[in-house]
C-alpha cells in the first residue's frame, strides 16, 4: 500500500532544500526525498554571486553565509605563457562559499522530519485516473503526491514525466578540490582564472586559510577520464603534469590539496532551445534546478539559478493554492490548503512564465562558451565567439537578475 503525502520533493541538493524551505517560509510543508544517507554536496564550493544573493537574502540565511566566506574584490583572467592579464568584472557582491556549507544553512531551518534520507525514486508515473503522481522507490515502496517537484539534478528521473529530454555532455570536464593553508595563505581576495591550450585553472580564497581551485579541460579519452576519476590522487597528479608553464605557486596550491576534496565531475547541459520550446511541468509535477536548466559552471551561475527557482516557484504556490475545508490540510501559517489540480497548474505555468526567459539566456551564453571551450571546430568556435560579442557584451547582465520577494 502506498503512502500518501501533499507535496514531495524529490532531490535534497541545493535546489532541493532551498524548494523546502521558501515553501516553509510561506508555511507549506513539504517532504524532501534524499538518495543519500546523510546531506551531500556534489562539488567543493560554490561562487556566488549578486543574484544569487539576493535569492538568499529572501530564504532568510544570507547574513549566516555571509560569515562563513571572505568578500571578494576583484578579478583577473591570465593568458599563460605570456603573462597578459584582463579584468574580470564582477557586478557586486561575490563570495566563495563552502558548499556543504550552504547545504547546512538551508537544512537547518528546516523541520525535522522534512527530509527522509536513503530515499531514492526511480521512476514517476501520472495516475490514469487522478492525474496525480506516483512516486516509485528503490525499496519497492511508492508515495502518492498530490505535488512533486522535481529538483533531482542534471540526471533527473522527473525531468523526463515533463517531457525534458535527457541532457547533453560537453567534451569538458572539470576537476575541484580545496588547498588548506595551516598558516594563512596570503592570497588578495581576487578571483583568478589561468589559461593555456584549452586548460583553464581558477581560485578564489574561501576564508584567511581556505582556497578553492578548479581545473577545466577538454577529455583525452572518456575512458582514460572517468578512470581517473576513480583515484584522486591519479587524478591530482595528472591535472599538475598537464599545468607546465604554469606559476610555481599554482601548481603548488593545487599540489598540496586536501584529496578528499578532489573531485571530477562530467559537465552536462540542457540545450537554450529546449529550454525555449518544451514545458516545465505536467499535471502537478514540475522541475526546478539543473534538472530544468542543467548549465555548465562557466558562468558560476547553476546554483544561484535553482535558488531563484526555489523563491520564484514557493512565490507562485503560495499565490495560487485555495483556502479550504478540508482539516486534513494545514499550512499558510495556519490557515488551510487546498491543492487543486487547477490552483498548482497555474502556479506552475506562473512559474514557468516568470523562469523561462531567465535560464534561457542563462544556457545560451554558457552553451556558447562551451562551444568555444569545447569545440574542434574552426567555424563553430568563430560563430560562437561573434554571437557571444553580439548578445553578452555585457559581462555582468547576468548577475543583476533580480528573483524578486519571496
Amino acid at each position: 500500500m502506498s503512502e500518501e503525502r501533499d507535496i514531495v520533493v524529490v532531490g535534497g541538493g541545493i535546489c532541493g532544500l532551498a524548494t523546502a524551505l521558501a515553501l516553509h517560509r510561506k508555511g507549506i510543508p513539504s517532504l524532501v526525498l534524499e538518495r543519500s544517507e546523510t546531506l551531500r554536496a556534489t562539488g567543493a564550493a560554490i561562487i556566488m554571486q549578486p543574484n544569487g544573493w539576493r535569492a538568499l537574502d529572501q530564504l532568510g540565511v544570507a547574513s549566516k553565509l555571509r560569515k562563513t566566506a571572505n568578500a571578494i574584490e576583484s578579478g583577473r583572467f591570465v593568458t599563460i605563457p605570456d603573462g597578459k592579464q584582463e579584468p574580470i568584472p564582477l557586478g557586486g557582491e561575490v563570495r566563495c562559499l563552502r558548499r556543504m556549507d550552504l547545504i547546512n544553512v538551508l537544512a537547518e531551518d528546516l523541520p525535522s522530519n522534512a527530509i527522509r534520507f536513503g530515499c531514492r525514486v526511480v521512476s514517476v508515473e501520472l495516475d490514469p485516473t487522478t492525474s496525480r503522481p506516483l512516486l516509485h522507490l528503490d525499496d519497492g515502496g511508492a508515495i502518492k503526491a498530490k505535488m512533486v517537484i522535481g529538483c533531482d539534478g542534471v540526471r533527473s528521473v522527473v525531468a523526463s514525466i515533463v517531457g525534458l529530454n535527457k541532457t547533453g555532455l560537453y567534451s569538458i570536464d572539470v576537476t575541484r578540490g580545496f588547498t588548506r593553508f595551516e598558516d594563512g595563505h596570503g592570497l588578495e581576495k581576487e578571483f583568478v582564472v589561468m589559461s593555456k591550450d584549452g586548460l583553464q585553472l581558477g581560485w578564489l580564497p574561501v576564508d584567511d586559510h581556505l582556497v578553492y581551485w578548479f581545473v577545466t579541460q577538454k577529455w583525452t579519452s572518456p575512458d582514460s577520464r572517468v578512470t581517473l576519476a576513480k583515484d584522486p590522487k591519479l587524478l591530482k597528479s595528472s591535472i599538475v603534469k598537464a599545468m607546465n608553464d604554469f606559476p610555481t605557486d599554482a601548481i603548488q596550491m593545487v599540489s598540496d590539496s586536501d584529496l578528499s576534496t578532489v573531485q571530477w565531475t562530467e559537465l552536462r547541459y540542457r540545450p537554450p532551445w529546449e529550454i525555449l520550446r518544451r514545458s516545465f511541468w505536467k499535471g502537478t509535477v514540475v522541475v526546478a534546478g539543473d534538472a530544468m536548466h542543467a548549465t555548465a559552471p562557466f558562468l558560476a551561475q547553476g546554483g544561484a539559478a535553482s535558488l531563484e527557482d526555489a523563491v520564484v516557484l514557493a512565490r507562485c504556490l503560495a499565490e495560487k493554492i485555495k483556502l479550504a475545508t478540508d482539516s486534513d490540510h494545514r499550512g499558510l501559517r495556519g490557515r488551510l490548503l487546498s491543492f487543486e489540480k487547477s490552483a498548482v497548474q497555474e502556479a506552475f505555468e506562473q512559474f514557468s512564465k516568470e523562469r523561462r526567459a531567465r535560464v534561457f539566456w542563462l544556457t545560451m551564453e554558457t552553451f556558447f562558451i562551451g562551444s568555444i571551450l569545447g569545440s574542434s571546430s574552426g567555424i563553430v568556435k568563430l560563430l560562437a565567439v561573434l554571437f557571444m560579442a553580439i548578445l553578452f557584451s555585457d559581462k555582468t547582465g547576468h548577475t543583476r537578475y533580480d528573483c524578486g520577494r519571496l
